[in-house]
């Protein structure tokens, strides 16, 4: 069940070999976040596949809104290292969709809603969302079916 975790393990050991600091700080960070979630509420619990990819996937939303924010605030060495860390975390998660592919899974759920209009965009994100599996932004699926559901009219 914690393949992700066992992998995350077995790369902080090969960063602390090689003394990849970097590296070994973004690994640690990862476990500790896993962990975290493990111990979260009345009962410790081993965490699912899809669990642990949830908990990379909030990692990794953070890491890329605080690039964001860095580089807004003038700090490119600070969003540059944020940044880094998203992209090594990226390495642990499935492939994100394309914007291709995600427009159709978007078309399919739209399709599959006849006289689809803007108030059930909830329903369609809920559908979208259980299709792709975490495999892309919530803030992007809605603002695909949104547009989805504009060109419905």
């Amino acid at each position: 069940m914690a393949e992700l975790k066992d992998t995350l393990r077995r790369d902080l050991t090969a960063a602390m070999r090689q003394q990849d600091k970097f590296a070994m700080q973004a690994l640690r960070m990862a476990l500790a976040a896993l962990a975290a979630e493990e111990v979260a509420g009345a009962v410790v619990r081993s965490l699912a596949q899809a669990e642990e990819e949830a908990v990379l996937r909030r990692e990794l939303r953070k890491r890329r809104e605080a690039a964001e924010i860095y580089a807004t605030a003038g700090r490119p060495e600070l969003a540059a290292q944020e940044t880094a860390e998203a992209d090594l975390l990226e390495r642990y998660l499935p492939a994100a969709l394309s914007d291709a592919e995600l427009d159709a899974v978007v078309e399919a759920e739209v399709a599959a809603l006849p006289g689809a209009t803007v108030k059930q965009m909830g329903v369609i994100v809920k559908a979208v969302n259980a299709r792709v599996q975490g495999r892309a932004e919530g803030k992007t699926i809605a603002a695909k079916v949104k547009a989805a559901l504009g060109a419905v009219r």
